[in-house]
């Protein structure tokens, strides 16, 4: 894990909090907080809306990392093997924590063939999936894009990700064709859910570098026009505007409310007609995640520059803590309020993990302080 100090950049003020609401929403999706008002509003909310938590996270790799990368070269290759070496880390640490757990549930691979799929598709606890996707992830769009464009990169990530809602939200339809039927009978045998590194990440992985690259192309713009005194000025202020804009805050609001309503109905209709397998990705999540993070990316001010390393290490404790915590209900005789409540359950999941992730944050960072500083000596 690595520190950011104590303030993030001004312009990324918005994606480092939602990173925060991110990793509430995938805490949500393990606990089903609504499910006991409303099963219906309950989907709606956390398997439909709180779909966007893992997206999210795809594109700040995208963006923060892959962003900078060039494919005849350069020293930011190395910012994605460090982020490949990290997410190993924590993808091996995951592993051992989650290995005492898996021993006593019987959760443990039967052969090595089911070890393999486990390791590199699904997980070997069932949120570690998304350590191996968004490796192999970053690995499949840097191999795309060495061979084609960045216009057919995307097409390609396009295709890819509508066969993967194939095998998920709209499974019951593509299950009705003989050959299509055959083909995900083909991918779920080598991996239990098309949600991996191939069908579902390469998208939003390629949808955050795209947006970088936008950025740096309007900002040389600008400081171009600057350089040569050719910014247009705003009549009432006197201040300069950049004659290439990005599209304006209220434009991204009214697309994500279009986008997002349209991907609730679709959510609605392939859970009620029972066409869905599972439940991560639909057509119009893309869209949505394009106006979200762009809002995200217009968001001014700065960021506690603990956002990062927190919210990732709650994703990773977060289930341990809800076992923990159905333990000690079932010792304590209040299984009928933090087991079977699922509110209350998803509130002190939600606060437990939390501290223990800011405790974990501290103790690594004063840990990391005082190496530097011996090392410094």
């Amino acid at each position: 894990m690595s520190g950011r100090g104590h303030a993030q950049t001004v312009n990324y003020a918005g994606v480092d909090y939602f990173r925060i609401v991110a990793a509430v929403m995938v805490i949500g999706i393990h606990t089903a907080p609504f499910s006991g008002i409303s099963k219906a509003f309950d989907f709606l909310l956390t398997y439909c809306a709180g779909r966007v938590a893992v997206p999210f996270f795809f594109m700040t790799t995208g963006y923060f990392v892959l962003g900078s990368w060039r494919k005849n070269g350069n020293d930011a290759g190395s910012k994605v093997i460090r982020f490949i070496k990290k997410t190993l880390f924590l993808y091996a640490v995951s592993i051992v924590l989650y290995l005492p757990i898996n021993f006593y549930s019987g959760g443990l691979p039967g052969s090595a063939g089911e070890f393999i799929r486990m390791l590199i598709f699904d997980g070997t606890f069932y949120h570690l999936w998304y350590f191996p996707a968004v490796i192999i992830g970053c690995f499949a769009v840097m191999m795309l894009l060495k061979k084609f464009p960045a216009r057919t990169v995307f097409g390609i990530t396009i295709l890819l990700y509508l066969i993967g809602a194939g095998g998920d939200s709209c499974y019951g339809i593509a299950a009705r064709i003989p050959a299509l039927e055959h083909m995900y009978d083909v991918i779920f045998a080598v991996s239990s859910y098309t949600r991996n590194g191939i069908f579902y990440a390469p998208i939003f992985l390629l949808m955050g570098r795209l947006l970088r690259e936008r950025k740096a192309s309007i900002e040389k713009t600008e400081n171009t026009e600057n350089t040569a005194g050719t910014a247009r000025t705003d009549s009432r202020t006197g201040r300069k505007n950049s004659t290439v804009r990005d599209i304006s805050t209220g434009w991204n609001i009214a697309g994500l409310c279009i986008t997002l309503t349209l991907m609730l109905i679709e959510g609605y209709l392939t859970f009620s007609l029972d066409l869905q397998r599972h439940n991560s990705m639909y057509l119009f999540l893309p869209p949505v995640m394009y106006f979200l993070f762009r809002l995200l990316l217009s968001v001014p001010g700065y960021a506690p520059g603990w956002t990062r390393d927190v919210s990732m290490i709650v994703y990773i404790i977060h289930p341990g803590v809800l076992i923990m915590l159905r333990g000690i209900a079932g010792a304590a005789g209040l299984d009928w309020l933090l087991a079977e409540n699922a509110l209350v359950q998803f509130i002190t999941v939600s606060v437990a993990s939390f501290a223990a992730a800011v405790l974990i944050d501290l103790v690594y960072t004063r840990i990391r302080i005082r190496k530097e500083a011996h090392e410094n000596a």
